[in-house]
């Protein structure tokens, strides 16, 4: 005899909490083909090399919420959003996140050289939305944030890593 499974454990079964885990976001962000609803086209210029892979993360706009742990902004049905890009031998890197609607989203973007999926202060390079200046903290959301429309919104991200005291774009030649 199969048993039943009621609405209520439906319930809870749907409300387990999910675990911290690299996947987290992904099949939210992925962009489908010619994607026409909300979404962040976001073009990477100022990389180091064309070594590891990119990661951008879309995070709620406050200071509370911005580059908070992933699994605890999805327990509480915050907006999180996850893609990783192995960046390409040459030519433009444009990456492109799927938004849950119109409005405005603090924006992360890793080039994680060694592809270990964390940050390494001292090779890694950082981007965010709006190209804030960095010193040793984090950014504050609003200075890290962009503005999404109802279709695909185009943005600019200038990476930085770090050079002499602080982290700045690359000085081209």
């Amino acid at each position: 005899m199969k048993a039943a499974i009621t609405p209520i454990a439906l319930l809870f079964i749907a409300a387990a909490p999910v675990s911290p885990d690299p996947s987290l976001g992904k099949a939210e962000a992925a962009c489908r083909p010619n994607e026409a609803g909300p979404a962040l086209l976001v073009g990477i210029t100022g990389l180091k090399d064309r070594k590891g892979l990119l990661r951008a993360e879309v995070y709620p706009d406050n200071d509370r919420d911005f580059l908070a742990d992933d699994a605890v902004l999805i327990n509480a049905r915050k907006t999180f959003r996850r893609v990783d890009l192995d960046l390409p031998a040459s030519g433009p890197v444009t990456l492109c996140l799927r938004l849950p609607g119109p409005g405005r989203y603090s924006l992360s973007v890793l080039h994680d050289r060694n592809r270990n999926l964390k940050w390494d202060k001292l090779s890694d390079g950082l981007g965010f939305g709006g190209n804030p200046r960095l010193g040793w903290s984090k950014p504050k959301a609003a200075s890290a944030s962009v503005l999404a429309g109802a279709g695909p919104t185009r943005t600019e991200i200038v990476m930085n890593y770090l050079s002499g005291l602080r982290y700045r774009p690359l000085e081209r030649k």
